[in-house]
């Protein structure tokens, strides 16, 4: 007659008692991702068929590019760097024999300090930005500019984009604005994704005349996305987010939105005298 030990008995009930306890909780993240993938069968969504993003997403009645430079800069050279900065700036801004305009300036104020940020649109695409590359090469007055700024930054660094064809226009406002800049790094092919959910969401962002403009990389850093946003003042921008969720429609965009994202970051910036952008 086997004889079974009581330990061994109890050490059985407990191992039963804990594989039934992952069984019950693996069934209910089963269920909940059951419940989010019934709910995004109603979501309208862009096929991406065999097309890159790029050209799914960005406008097509335009061929313009986008440079978002960011540089960082000695806290004592602040105010010299914006002087310096400006005389340039507002010379390439006018020059009709550069295909560039200066969409915007902005120094941070709440983010990373004393840093610059400055936002160029290329009529023409890839061929207007080379055009430009080549013409600066021979502009003396640049390659001073150039020679005396770098003795002022700390580092630099620059982002090509493209414009999210659902977004707003980014084109000069008066002011005086603050502009926030939301940074979304994303999962890598989560891209087409983000887009329909936004196509539908920017609606619920534009009583106020908010919504500035909405970029994503091709040179850089990939999968990141910008949202450009001009307030009045903190008060403004904390009551104007705070009226969407009051929305029918947001939270659905936050619902889906929120798993594609990796990180993300808000800059609040203060427009420099010549920006376009007040």
């Amino acid at each position: 007659m086997a004889v079974t030990c009581p330990m061994k008995v109890h050490r059985y009930c407990g191992f039963l008692q804990r594989s039934s306890l992952v069984v019950l909780s693996s069934r209910t993240y089963t269920n909940e991702n059951d419940k989010g993938w019934f709910r995004s069968l109603f979501v309208h969504k862009v096929d991406p068929r065999k097309d890159a993003h790029s050209n799914l997403l960005s406008k097509k009645e335009t061929s313009s590019l986008f440079k978002m430079q960011f540089h960082n800069v000695k806290p004592e050279y602040l105010d010299s760097y914006n002087e310096l900065t400006a005389d340039i700036m507002h010379h390439l801004h006018t020059d009709q024999n550069y295909p560039c305009d200066l969409v915007g300036s902005w120094n941070t104020w709440y983010g990373e300090q004393d840093q610059a940020v400055h936002l160029w649109r290329y009529s023409g695409g890839y061929p207007a930005l080379a055009e430009c590359v080549t013409k600066l090469r021979q502009n003396e007055h640049y390659l001073a500019y150039q020679k005396k700024r770098r003795e002022m930054l700390h580092s630099r660094r620059n982002e090509l984009l493209l414009e999210f064809s659902f977004w707003n226009d980014p084109v000069p406002r008066s002011g005086p604005n603050i502009y926030e800049l939301r940074t979304y790094q994303l999962k890598p092919g989560t891209m087409i994704e983000w887009g329909n959910n936004w196509a539908r969401a920017i609606r619920f962002r534009q009583e106020n005349n908010e919504a500035v403009g909405g970029f994503f990389t091709q040179i850089g850093p990939l999968y990141v996305v910008h949202h450009l946003w001009a307030y009045t003042d903190l008060q403004s921008r904390e009551e104007t987010r705070n009226a969407a969720w009051r929305k029918s429609g947001w939270d659905e965009n936050v619902y889906y939105t929120v798993p594609l994202v990796r990180s993300m970051e808000s800059r609040i910036m203060i427009p420099t005298r010549i920006s376009p952008l007040q």
